[in-house]
C-alpha cells in the first residue's frame, strides 16, 4: 500500500489572526485541507504567532526590559494559542493536541497534525523545516499575508523587485543572518539556512489567494514565489 504523502505548511499568524481571529480564513483553510486528506494526502501545519505575538512582546517592553528569551516565550505561547484555534477549528479531524517539539512528529499518526512554536531560537518557519526533515519531505509552503517575495519591502519600497523564482543563496543576500525575535522576513534566516543545507524547496502563496494553494497542490503554476537551490 502506498504511502500518503506528507505536506508540511508554516501557515502565518499574521492570516489567523490578522487583527481579531479569521474564522471566515480558517473555515475556507480547513476545507482545502480536508478536501485533500479526502484525495489521500497527510498534512503538518505549523501555526506562527502573528499580531498576537507582537502585541504581547510590546505590552511586556512596556512592563520590564525582557531579554530574547523572555520575548520568545511570549512568542512561542502566542503561536500555541493560535494553533490550538486552528486545531479545534477541525473539529476532532485534526491531532488531539497541538504539537510543540518538532523532533518528536514521528509519535503523532493523524492525517492532520497541528504545531505551535518550540523553544527559545527557534521560529515557526524552522519549526515546519525540522518537521520536513524529520519527515524527508522536501516541499515547505509558506502560507503568509505577501503575494511574493520582494528584494525589498514593498510597503516602503514601491519599485521592490518581486520574483516568481529565486535560489536560497540569493534570497538570503536579502534578509538578516540572525534570528531576533519578533523578526519579520518572508522566511526566517536560520530555517532558511536549514532548508538550503537540506534541499528543501518552499513555496509562498498568500492566504488572501488560497485558489494559489489549490493550484500549487494540483501542481499547476501558481501565484507566489519557490525558493530552492
Amino acid at each position: 500500500m502506498q504511502e500518503k504523502e506528507i505536506i508540511v505548511i508554516s501557515l502565518g499568524g499574521a492570516m489567523v489572526v490578522p487583527d481579531m481571529p479569521n474564522p471566515e480564513f480558517i473555515l475556507a483553510f480547513k476545507n482545502i485541507i480536508l478536501n485533500w486528506v479526502e484525495k489521500g494526502k497527510k498534512f503538518v501545519i505549523i501555526v506562527g504567532g502573528g499580531k498576537t505575538c507582537r502585541r504581547y512582546n510590546e505590552a511586556l517592553k512596556k512592563v520590564i526590559d525582557p531579554s530574547d528569551d523572555d520575548l520568545d516565550w511570549m512568542g512561542i505561547y502566542s503561536t500555541r494559542l493560535n494553533a490550538q484555534l486552528v486545531r479545534l477549528s477541525f473539529n476532532g479531524k485534526a491531532s488531539s493536541e497541538v504539537i510543540t517539539d518538532p523532533m518528536l512528529i514521528n509519535s503523532f499518526n493523524d492525517n492532520i497534525i497541528i504545531g505551535g512554536g518550540y523553544k527559545p531560537g527557534f521560529s515557526t518557519d524552522m519549526g515546519a523545516v525540522l518537521i520536513a526533515d524529520q519527515l524527508k519531505a522536501k516541499k515547505v509552503i509558506n502560507i503568509s499575508n505577501v503575494d511574493y517575495v520582494y528584494d525589498s519591502d514593498p510597503k516602503l519600497n514601491p519599485n521592490a523587485v518581486k520574483f516568481e523564482n529565486i535560489t536560497w543563496d540569493k534570497y538570503r543576500t536579502y534578509i538578516t543572518s540572525e534570528w531576533k525575535p519578533g523578526l519579520s522576513t518572508p522566511f526566517d534566516p536560520i530555517a532558511s539556512k536549514k532548508a538550503e543545507e537540506e534541499g528543501i524547496e518552499v513555496a509562498f502563496i498568500s492566504g488572501k489567494d488560497l485558489l494559489s494553494l489549490e493550484n500549487y497542490l494540483e501542481g499547476k503554476p501558481f501565484i507566489g514565489t519557490t525558493i530552492k537551490n
